[in-house]
């Protein structure tokens, strides 16, 4: 019924609203209701998530059961008229509500918003006027080059006047004064111009760059296999340039308030899905702090963040998980990543002849599965504790060995095969001496 009246919205896997180019979040409130008090055929929205952008003002259903939950967005474009903010007895003790009006389907509705959380209505109220004047969905490029030189202009006659007048007595004082504080203002305006526009192109910047890695990424997958090693690796390499470039909108605690713990938790875990992909399933907490921060720019995170951001996907369906070893080591792991497959190329690499006598390190696994070293050796004492591999700890630290006690049969504990690891590892030794 939403469908007739409001235009659906897209969403990520996390459940975070797919943004426009150049559109950036403003405000988000929770438990709001949107609905027509005047047009019972509008359809009545309840207890949702408000997200205020730049260029819409979407509506997100919060205890949905079911993916993706509905969303649904309206275009500021189509607001004509916002009301103001009434304010009186009967209003103290009753849901926050305003309402605005706007032209949808060719019709005019006036549309109210019920907000039943606690949020803080005229903070989120002059974001909303903000937002609808600045009308940024027009893209509109603002020549301040020739402004500038137009008013410059005016603006030097002026001084060129001031200039040549004798500074004389208390009025001359004045008047160099003035001139002064206004070309200090011209300085500051045009500093501040420049700024903007600065601005405005890193935007853009990171923008292009989100769809050149979205480009990539398609193409990577969808193109055959025939491709040589050396346009793969300037591929990856690209990749990862694009990954560093920064994220278009990220959630601050300005724009989300009481909720910026749980959509940083939404949007933390569409950032982590590339890592993912290139780190093999598993990545190390700290290298995904350092990615995100450097992705972020300069609205920076907390450790302390980061980590309660991970802990929050435990209550959202996404496809990532925060996974804690038994030395403490925390990692965050995508949710189809399989141990037992990391456990068979490890056998396999304490398998060869060579290492059936020598053993393994940390570094010899970490070079195998293409992960750090710290990683390598969780993985190697999680196989340890599966029974697949024994340690021998020595002045040079670790080395991991296959278990060849789980091929010695207990009813014959003195019976040797002539095939099987201790077999191999038998002949590996034989041929050591």
């Amino acid at each position: 019924m939403a469908g007739n009246w409001l235009l659906p919205a897209q969403l990520t896997r996390s459940g975070r609203p797919v943004l426009e180019a150049g559109e950036v979040e403003c405000s988000l409130l929770s438990s709001v209701d949107l609905l027509s008090e005047e047009n019972p055929n509008f359809p009545h929205l309840k207890s949702g998530l408000l997200i205020l952008t730049t260029h819409r003002l979407i509506w997100v259903q919060e205890s949905s059961t079911t993916f993706p939950p509905t969303a649904v967005f309206i275009p500021l474009s189509a607001v004509t008229h916002i009301f103001s903010l009434k304010k009186s007895i009967k209003s103290m003790f009753a849901s926050p509500r305003f309402r605005f009006q706007a032209s949808l389907k060719g019709m005019v509705v006036v549309i109210t918003l019920i907000l039943r959380g606690k949020s803080d209505i005229d903070s989120f109220l002059e974001k909303f006027w903000e937002a609808w004047r600045r009308k940024a969905w027009e893209d509109r490029v603002v020549k301040s080059g020739s402004e500038a030189s137009g008013s410059g202009h005016g603006s030097g006659g002026d001084v060129g006047f001031a200039v040549k007048m004798p500074v004389v007595g208390v009025a001359g004082i004045l008047r160099k004064e003035q001139e002064m504080w206004e070309n200090t203002d011209k300085s500051l305006q045009d500093a501040f111009q420049d700024l903007n526009a600065l601005m405005g192109k890193a935007k853009e910047m990171v923008i292009l760059a989100e769809r050149m890695r979205t480009k990539l990424l398609s193409g990577s997958t969808s193109q055959a296999t025939g491709t040589n090693d050396e346009e793969i690796g300037t591929k990856e390499e690209m990749q990862e340039l694009l990954l560093s470039v920064g994220i278009v909108s990220p959630v601050t605690k300005e724009s989300a308030g009481a909720l910026y713990h749980q959509q940083l938790s939404r949007q933390l875990a569409d950032f982590v899905k590339i890592p993912l992909e290139r780190s093999g399933g598993m990545i190390n907490l700290i290298d995904i702090y350092c990615l995100f921060n450097r992705a972020r720019g300069t609205e920076l995170i907390s450790p302390d963040d980061l980590l309660r951001a991970c802990s929050l996907w435990e209550k959202f369906d996404v496809p990532v998980m925060l996974r804690k070893f038994d030395s403490d080591v925390m990692v965050i792991q995508s949710k189809s990543h399989s141990d037992d497959e990391v456990f068979t190329r490890i056998r396999s690499l304490v398998t060869t002849p060579d290492t059936l006598r020598a053993g393994i390190t940390a570094s010899d696994a970490a070079m195998t599965l293409g992960i750090a070293p710290a990683m390598a050796k969780e993985h190697l004492l999680a196989a340890e504790a599966k029974g697949l591999l024994c340690r021998d700890v020595s002045p040079d630290g670790f080395r991991f060995f296959v278990n060849l006690l789980q091929e010695v049969d207990a009813d014959d504990i003195f019976l040797v095969k002539d095939y099987g690891i201790y077999h191999t590892w038998v002949k590996a030794i034989s041929a050591a001496r």
